[in-house]
This record gives structure tokens, sequence and C-alpha cells, in this order.
């Protein structure tokens, strides 16, 4: 039988552009940070997929299972994995080394869907070393 997840405890606005991904994974939380979207004047909320199980229920009814990728919706369009690191790199600014190799990196679709599953392993294997569960196990 699967868990139940914890009720939505934080406040979203539907209307609103948002990137979904895992606040307790430190290479998501991380990524989010380091990308400075808000520097860059982009208005997308930040959503940590623990703390709003309902959106990762929609999604994960939608096909995208948030423990295999990060989901953003951007004007309408929904991204998923790999597709918003790459979608990401067109709202940076160049303004720090990350965001400069970011975008060398991400900017070629299917680079970053080549390199997304090694990331993807990288995060599970460091959520299980560090004794944190996955999601939606």
């Amino acid at each position: 039988m699967k868990p139940t997840m914890a009720p939505t405890t934080s406040s979203y606005d539907n209307g609103t552009d948002f990137l979904l991904y895992d606040g307790e994974c430190p290479f998501c939380s991380a990524y989010v940070k380091m990308t400075r979207l808000k520097d860059a004047g982009v208005k997308l909320q930040l959503l940590n997929a623990r703390e709003h199980t309902d959106l990762v229920e929609k999604f994960a009814a939608q096909g995208f299972e948030i423990d295999s990728g990060m989901v953003m919706q951007l004007g309408g369009a929904t991204y998923f994995g790999a597709d918003v690191m790459h979608a990401v790199t067109a709202l940076t600014t160049p303004a720090s080394f990350f965001n400069r190799l970011n975008k060398v990196l991400f900017s070629n679709r299917s680079f970053a869907r080549f390199v997304y599953p090694g990331l993807r392993a990288a995060r599970n294997l460091t959520l299980r070393l560090m004794g944190r569960k996955l999601i939606r196990p």
C-alpha cells in the first residue's frame, strides 16, 4: 500500500507560472538558487514539491513523475525534466559563471535529454545516502 502524502501547507496562486522541484534534494535546491531566476526578472514561483503534494499528484496523473524530473509551467506550457533545464537557459541572464555554464550545457535540447538521466540517478543516490525518501516512493 502506498503511503499517503501530507496535505499542501503552503500557498500557490493557480494562475502563476511555477517551477516545481524537490526542496530536499541538494542538487535541485542549488540549481534553483544558482540560476537566479528572480534576479533575471523572471516571475516564476519556486515551489518545493514536498510542500505541494496536490500539484505532485496532479502532474503524476498526467505522466509527469516528480521523482523523475522537475516540472515547470510557463506561459501555459508545461515542461518536464531535461526540458525544464533547457527552457531555464532561455530565461536566465549570463550574470554568473553558473548561468553561462548552464547555457553552454543545456541550451542544446539533445544534450540536455542525454545527460538528464545521469543527473536524476545522482539525485536519487544522494537522497538515499542522506537517508531521505523519494517524494512518491
